[in-house]
């Protein structure tokens, strides 16, 4: 079997681009968002409301507070992101907010935390995901449990890459049955203990009253500040809405702010409602249990099944649910990091081939970069979750405070073009944001330095680095490229003005061609004065790359197709003004390689005498760093036509 067919089987047969049914089908509608990019901060009420309460230590009490806390403050945060949603609705959150309205290098910063936060946010729910799939299992089985994790990550990965939407139809009866179970459990637990509930604000003052005049109010206010912190993974996820707004269906600003409203509105109920199901049910640490397991046990011991074996047959379901959701979670990594890698591939910061889609019009490199980075991670972790919650709760946050704090410098300097009121509610938001995002990245970072904090910066600072020493090399290819552009800018047009027509029968020389005009003309010209007189026909190819950038944007297919034949007009103009035999070709794919070499072969057929041409960048210190970062599609084409019997020649261009 063919290499081709095996991988449509896996993956499923390539989609066309240029269709708009294919945006329309793959485009996610609010609920199927929901699923997709909730399932992040949903899952992170498995873990982020057990350690709010955990670090209260005895002064379990104080959790009312910490429960309205956790609610607000995620409204707080979804808020202050729709505005990102309609400041940027091509999509890029944290990172192209940071780099509009801050600065590039924060903006960076920015996209190197979210890179890093999407890498963990697959680690940290798939070695989760593990460890509670593990916790019905025999002790033997925990050795194994790396390499399960090692499977899952390879499962998530053909999945992504068969299609964004095909991935989270399949995820979506795990995360509907945790909504459910949790919801019956959130709302019964609370109905169940209703009459507790008069007394339990009354409790809370007079018990907050006594503990600071035993320790003070700075001291509560401490610990409060402590314990919210240290749950501060429970807002984690909140942003991936607004980083993969050209996801959504249209209309996206739209669909964006319903998306987030599903998904604020069911992590306030979920996370608020567990840390209150704690104080109802007074859950206490058990050895070898989580606090959301002792909950559960005994909310549906109370439910009258009346067999143990009922009971406990359920709370298996209820467990296996949100160990399932934390799957449905470590998808949102394929969902938000390639998107991340893909703006900063448009900026330059990481190799331009993460912005390329594979025939399945999913960003693949991105995907297979975070699967691997994930692996990587576990690895070197051994899938200690609690390490992971560190670097993982640092690395949101400083995202958070920077998009946060560029907000708030937009609607400062827009203070005198907005209506004052609106100015004010969008600046006081934004400000309320920054402050507890940034309250709790300096409290994590004080408290969790040495066990993990270090780390983050460390990572954060090498990935940041290496982006900075790509970035400047491409400056510096684009630089040499536009001075070979201006070299060839003054060659003068011919007198000619009718147009000459191409001679099937005739010698031909096809050029393939891209965005640079110095690059087409250095190889007609080279032709011309190598060849002069032996060909008549002067034919010029363009295969436009649908990339992430031009398969996201609004008009953006439109604006390649007009740059396209913008540049080979000039081409064919050029020819013609001479007296020369001219005409152009065009397409458009996911494949460069494939597309060129499907119109070469075209061409052949039409024009059998026939040779290709094509210019090279050839650097002077030529390494696999050069390689990398610019793909070697001249090459791959070249050695695609010999293998058919067709010439191809390839002019280097010095650079």
């Amino acid at each position: 079997m063919k290499n081709k067919k095996i991988r449509e089987i896996i993956l499923g047969k390539p989609l066309d681009p240029m269709k708009s049914e294919t945006r329309h089908s793959m485009a996610l509608v609010a609920f199927l968002a929901w699923v997709g990019l909730g399932a992040d901060g949903l899952s992170s009420s498995s873990y982020g409301p057990e350690e709010t309460f955990r670090a209260l230590g005895p002064h379990t009490h104080l959790g009312l507070y910490m429960a309205i806390a956790t609610a607000v403050t995620v409204f707080i945060i979804a808020l202050a992101y729709n505005q990102v949603i309609e400041l940027f609705p091509t999509g890029g959150g944290g990172y192209r907010v940071a780099t509009k309205l801050v600065g590039p290098y924060l903006g960076l910063v920015s996209g190197c935390a979210l890179i890093l936060d999407y890498v963990l946010t697959i680690a940290i729910s798939i070695a989760s995901g593990v460890d509670a799939l593990a916790s019905f299992l025999p002790l033997g089985f925990q050795p194994y449990k790396l390499w399960a994790e090692a499977f899952f990550i390879a499962l998530l990965i053909v999945m992504n890459l068969r299609g964004l939407k095909e991935a989270i139809q399949i995820l979506l009866p795990i995360f509907l049955g945790f909504v459910a179970t949790h919801l019956v459990l959130i709302v019964y637990g609370i109905v169940a203990h209703a009459s507790h509930l008069p007394q339990l604000v009354p409790n809370t003052i007079a018990e907050t009253g006594a503990l600071a005049r035993e320790i003070g109010w700075a001291g509560v206010a401490g610990m409060l500040l402590l314990a919210y912190s240290q749950g501060g993974g429970t807002y984690t996820g909140l942003e991936a809405v607004s980083n993969n707004v050209n996801l959504l269906a249209e209309p996206r600003v739209r669909t964006g702010k319903m998306t987030m409203f599903y998904m604020a509105l069911s992590l306030a109920v979920t996370a608020g409602g567990i840390i209150l199901l704690y104080l109802l049910w007074d859950a206490q640490p058990t050895a070898g249990e989580t606090l959301n397991a002792t909950a559960f046990r005994r909310i549906i011991a109370s439910m009258g099944f009346g067999s143990e074996l009922v009971n406990q047959v359920l709370l298996a379901v209820a467990l296996a649910f949100e160990a399932g959701l934390l799957f449905v979670a470590a998808n949102t990594g394929f969902l938000g990091g390639p998107s991340v890698l893909s703006n900063m591939a448009s900026d330059s910061w990481v190799p331009h081939q993460f912005r390329y889609l594979s025939t399945r019009l999913v960003t693949q490199n991105g995907i297979l970069v975070m699967g691997i980075a994930a692996l990587a991670i576990l690895f070197w972790t051994r899938g200690q979750v609690t390490l992971l919650v560190v670097l993982y709760s640092l690395s949101v946050f400083l995202t958070f405070a920077i998009s946060l704090f560029g907000l708030c410098l937009y609607w400062w300097r827009h203070r005198k073009d907005t209506d004052n009121a609106r100015w004010v509610r969008r600046f006081l938001l934004s400000a309320v944001g920054f402050v507890i995002c940034a309250g709790i990245l300096a409290v994590l970072l004080v408290e969790r330095f040495m066990q993990g904090g270090w780390a983050t910066a460390l990572i954060i600072a090498a990935i940041a680095s290496l982006c900075i020493v790509i970035r400047n090399h491409y400056r510096e290819t684009k630089r040499a490229i536009r001075s070979v552009d201006r070299v060839f800018a003054n060659q003068p047009f011919g007198p000619v003005t009718e147009p000459v027509e191409p001679d099937p029968d005739a010698q031909t020389a096809v050029f393939i061609v891209g965005n640079s005009r110095g690059g087409g003309l250095h190889a007609l010209l080279w032709v011309l004065r190598m060849f002069p007189g032996h060909f008549k026909n002067f034919l010029f190819v363009n295969a436009r790359t649908v990339d992430s950038h031009a398969y996201g944007g609004e008009g953006a297919l439109e604006k390649m197709r007009e740059d396209a034949a913008r540049t080979l007009e000039y081409f064919v103009d050029f020819c013609q003004s001479h007296g020369l035999a001219s005409a152009s070709y065009i397409g458009f794919g996911t494949d460069a390689v494939e597309e060129v070499t499907r119109m070469c072969e075209q061409l052949n057929r039409e024009y059998p005498s026939t040779i290709f041409f094509t210019s090279k960048l050839i650097f002077a210190s030529d390494n696999w760093f050069t390689r990398l970062l610019h793909n070697q599609a001249s090459l791959a084409v070249q050695r695609r036509l010999h293998l058919e019997g067709l010439q191809m020649v390839i002019l280097p261009m010095k650079v």
